[in-house]
């Protein structure tokens, strides 16, 4: 099993360079190349390419999310290929928002969101990738995490919850499972949402000033903001490890939340075409049928 994300790297490196040129532009933006270091704190999370307001977003928006639909409905019925999406983010970082708005008419037959929170005592008792395996997309789906497998390199390293060697080894059991995924015909494509931790504070103020939004805020926001830093530094470690040819991880700017869709939106759009979903042929003879009255 690779490591490195150079076995089948060329191939996946040629769909997405193909999706580029069909659609114009540097596309994938944003994201990072298998052995790049990546530093978070290099990132302007508040850059949105030439656009400077939402307005400016909303048409190609649409179109994006046009793109998704078609080809969803073309992989649904192909059912031969799957997708997996994972979102990771800060508290605040907006996976909801992204979900709400870039799926916003998809066909919920082919698209399903799994959320993680802390595992339950039966997940415990397993293997620490057990019970993201059992919400993988099979053939034909779209599966969304909200959260996934990188908890486990991420807030059991920064609450010391397990030992390092524990967590810096499951860097290679995820690069595994996510190349498992691929040679199984599941595509994987890894966001990213980077915020500045003043744009965190905005949002956790906005949500305290506004009755309807305070169900969203937890006083546990507070305690683990405090770890900011050191999650910025777990996060870095997880993408550059993880980033592959065949599990590319996006780094997505996203203080502009109508940014954040867009980008999102166009890379999976993009690795969809780069899929290549087609309809399955009609029966033979179905041109000579009259339907009876």
């Amino acid at each position: 099993m690779p490591k490195n994300g150079k076995k089948d790297g060329k191939k996946g490196a040629k769909s997405r360079e193909a999706s580029s040129s069909r659609n114009g532009g540097d596309y994938p933006r944003h994201s990072v190349s298998p052995g790049e270091k990546m530093v978070l704190a290099a990132v302007d999370a508040d850059q949105s390419e030439h656009y400077t307001r939402k307005k400016d977003v909303e048409e190609e928006l649409e179109v994006q999310r046009q793109r998704i639909q078609d080809l969803q409905a073309r992989q649904y019925a192909e059912n031969k290929q799957g997708l997996l999406i994972v979102l990771q983010a800060m508290d605040t970082g907006g996976k909801d928002g992204t979900i709400k708005h870039v799926f916003s008419g998809v066909n919920p037959q082919g698209c399903r969101v799994s959320s993680f929170k802390a595992p339950n005592p039966e997940e415990a008792n397993h293997d620490f990738l057990w019970r993201y395996h059992k919400s993988v997309p099979a053939r034909g789906r779209i599966g969304i995490f909200n959260r996934s497998h990188y908890e486990d390199v991420l807030v059991v390293r920064v609450k010391n919850l397990v030992p390092e060697e524990v967590w810096r080894a499951r860097y290679g059991l995820i690069n595994d499972f996510e190349y498992n995924l691929t040679r199984g015909g599941i595509a994987v494509i890894k966001f990213y949402l980077h915020i500045s931790k003043d744009e965190q504070k905005r949002r956790l103020e906005s949500r305290l000033a506004d009755p309807d939004k305070r169900w969203k805020f937890s006083t546990n926001d507070i305690k683990e903001r405090a770890f900011w830093d050191d999650y910025q530094v777990a996060f870095e470690d997880a993408i550059n490890n993880t980033s592959t040819e065949y599990a590319p991880w996006y780094v997505v700017p996203a203080n502009k939340k109508w940014y954040r869709n867009l980008v999102v939106a166009r890379t999976i759009a993009n690795t969809l075409e780069a899929m290549d979903p087609k309809f399955p042929p009609a029966e033979p003879g179905l041109e000579k049928i009259s339907i009876p009255d």
